[in-house]
Formats: structure tokens, C-alpha cells, sequence
């Protein structure tokens, strides 16, 4: 697949072009500094719950660099969904085992080895 302009992706309205590569390139900018906010956090914590979260927030962070392929050309379609949907379920099973990693009969655990 070859570098398109975003402006003649038949898949993108013209007039929304520059509202939709903004909004991907904020997204990609404010998961980003995220990301870096968590690898922070995992390294002063190092736990699994931080651990888990940080990669969550990594994949928010390729779902956007993804995203802004697939507009300029550089990413298929095809590809963009399977990643975006995929990252998708993963985040959500990370989130869901953190929650789970942190409930009711780890609560003494998680308070000696977090230090929360």
C-alpha cells in the first residue's frame, strides 16, 4: 500500500478530513504521554496491576498510531480492524483481570506488595 494524501481517501469525507487527523493526532499524542505516565508508575511500583494498566495504555497507543496509518495510506483497512478490534478485547480483558487482581481476598496482598 503506498502513502496517500488523507485528503483524497476515498473513504473520508473531504470536509471531515481535518477534524478526523485531528482528533487521531491528539488521541495518539494524549495516549502517548499516557503511556509514558504508566511505564513511570510501573517502574516505581512494579506490580502486576501496574504492569497490566501500562500495557492497556500501550495499546490505546498503537490503536492511534494505527489509525493515523490507515488515513494516510501506510495501513489496509483490513489490517486497521483486525488491530483496533483486537487491541480493543485485549484492554478490556487487562482492565477487567487488574479489577479482579484487586478485589475482595486480595485487598491484603495487594496492600503489602503496592504499598496503596
Amino acid at each position: 500500500m503506498q502513502h496517500t494524501n488523507p485528503f483524497d481517501v476515498g473513504w473520508v469525507d473531504p470536509q471531515l478530513t481535518p477534524v478526523l487527523l485531528a482528533v487521531i493526532v491528539l488521541a495518539a499524542a494524549g495516549t502517548t504521554v499516557l503511556f509514558c505516565i504508566g511505564i513511570v508508575a510501573y517502574s516505581r511500583r512494579q506490580s502486576m496491576r501496574y504492569l497490566l494498566i501500562t500495557v492497556a495504555l500501550g495499546l490505546l497507543m498503537v490503536r492511534s498510531v494505527v489509525g493515523l496509518g490507515t488515513v494516510f495510506g501506510l495501513v489496509p483497512m483490513t489490517i486497521h480492524h483486525l488491530v483496533e478490534h483486537g487491541a480493543d478485547f485485549t484492554i478490556a480483558v487487562l482492565i477487567l483481570y487488574a479489577v479482579y487482581r484487586s478485589g475482595p481476598g486480595a485487598e491484603q496482598t495487594t496492600l503489602e506488595s503496592d504499598g496503596d
